[in-house]
């Protein structure tokens, strides 16, 4: 069994979208970051870096203790190779596909969420024209890149459908609201309007689709520490005592 930790968030999706593909049983594990769950000590001990999802294999394939993976991107390599599914089947495909995940994990998503950051900010810390105009210009580029990836492949690792298409699609869906004309991005909008139809990724996207995020039941204080939290954040102090010393 596989335990997801999650919230309906496009990371998260990526890892719904990827079991339902490979058919494979798991539990959700909710993480509501929205009032810092991802901050608690036993996720910490799953996911250093307090950022969702991460998966815990209950039982991994040397037969060992459970396995903790945290990154979106290295679960969902983890699951491609237990379950011999959409990772390439032989050396060069999977390195189309390792390629396309990792401009996925360091390009589109970091991206898309910062433009999303500042859109939602607006100008309630100030002038936000720059940000907002750099990360509106990011993502078009990217957009840019995958069309012209898709102009004479099927699928962004080629002509198989793997992983890096299921860790790109949860973050596009919402092209309209990141303000792209679909009609620049033909190749791309082909490849958007085949995955959609997939009755997997459907089941996938649609986990969470019951979970909101409501801060309407909070006293201010309590408001006012979830912000503090979520936001600007700096390094989490190490232990003072018990580490490895120099």
């Amino acid at each position: 069994m596989i335990d997801v930790h999650y919230w309906p968030t496009p990371n998260g999706k990526k890892l719904t979208i990827a079991l339902e593909e490979m058919n494979v049983a798991y539990r959700v594990v909710d993480c509501e970051i929205g009032r810092g769950a991802q901050f608690e000590d036993d996720f910490l001990k799953i996911s250093p870096n307090n950022r969702m999802p991460a998966i815990v294999d209950h039982a991994p394939a040397d037969g060992g203790a459970a396995v903790a993976v945290f990154e979106s991107g290295a679960c969902l390599m983890y699951l491609a190779q237990k379950y011999g599914q959409f990772g390439g089947d032989d050396l060069r495909q999977k390195w189309e596909v390792n390629q396309w995940l990792m401009w996925q994990m360091a390009n589109q998503g970091p991206k898309f969420g910062e433009r999303g950051h500042f859109a939602r900010l607006k100008d309630a810390q100030g002038d936000q024209s720059y940000a907002l105009r750099r990360f509106d210009d990011e993502v078009h580029r990217l957009y840019g890149v995958m069309n012209n990836r898709l102009y004479d492949r099927r699928y962004l690792a080629g002509d198989h459908y793997s992983i890096a298409d299921m860790a790109c699609y949860p973050w596009v869906v919402g092209w309209e609201a990141q303000g792209i004309d679909i009609g620049e991005f033909k190749y791309f909008h082909r490849w958007l309007r085949e995955l959609e139809q997939r009755p997997a990724l459907q089941k996938g996207m649609a986990v969470g689709a019951d979970k909101s995020q409501s801060y309407s039941d909070m006293s201010p204080e309590e408001l006012n520490r979830i912000v503090a939290l979520l936001y600007n954040q700096r390094a989490r102090p190490a232990p003072e005592t018990g580490g490895i010393e120099e």
